[in-house]
């Protein structure tokens, strides 16, 4: 009998626990997804700058590419109105998306200005710095302006 009444409230906790969970294939869980991965990345990049990592001049064009090509998928999951309340967006995603657009454009213009200074060879930290700055200080506009902390 204990044992069934263990089994039943361990079923009944993992369901309340699936419950919260984001649907990966849903449009908050496909933005967060990629902003995740956006994170990682731009962190290896930011740690082949500050000695965290080896600096890889391959490894960071790389890299800075792969950031490029992040930096243009996420905003197409931003429905036209608040999809989840789970979301970590302030609604002003929602009310302003004329400055979000803007935003996340400009993002887009500074991911692919590191990408074309990643490009010159030979490739060294001092090429990447101040654009690789520009990527994060986009970055931190957006959250600045748009994220729910």
């Amino acid at each position: 009998m204990r044992f069934k009444l263990t089994a039943a409230a361990l079923l009944a906790a993992l369901a309340v626990t699936a419950c919260d969970r984001v649907d990966p294939n849903s449009p908050l869980g496909k933005r967060t997804a990629i902003f995740k991965e956006m994170l990682k990345t731009s962190e290896d990049l930011g740690g082949m700058l500050r000695g965290r990592l080896a600096f890889e001049p391959q490894a960071f064009a790389e890299g800075a590419a792969h950031l490029d090509q992040l930096s243009r998928q996420p905003w197409q999951y931003f429905p036209e109105v608040k999809d989840d309340e789970r979301s970590s967006a302030r609604d002003d995603v929602w009310e302003k998306q004329e400055r979000f657009k803007a935003l996340a454009r400009d993002l887009e213009q500074r991911t692919a200005a590191l990408v074309e200074a990643a490009g010159r060879q030979p490739l060294t930290p001092d090429q990447v710095v101040q654009p690789l700055q520009r990527v994060e200080d986009a970055c931190e506009a957006c959250h600045q302006a748009f994220r729910a902390y």
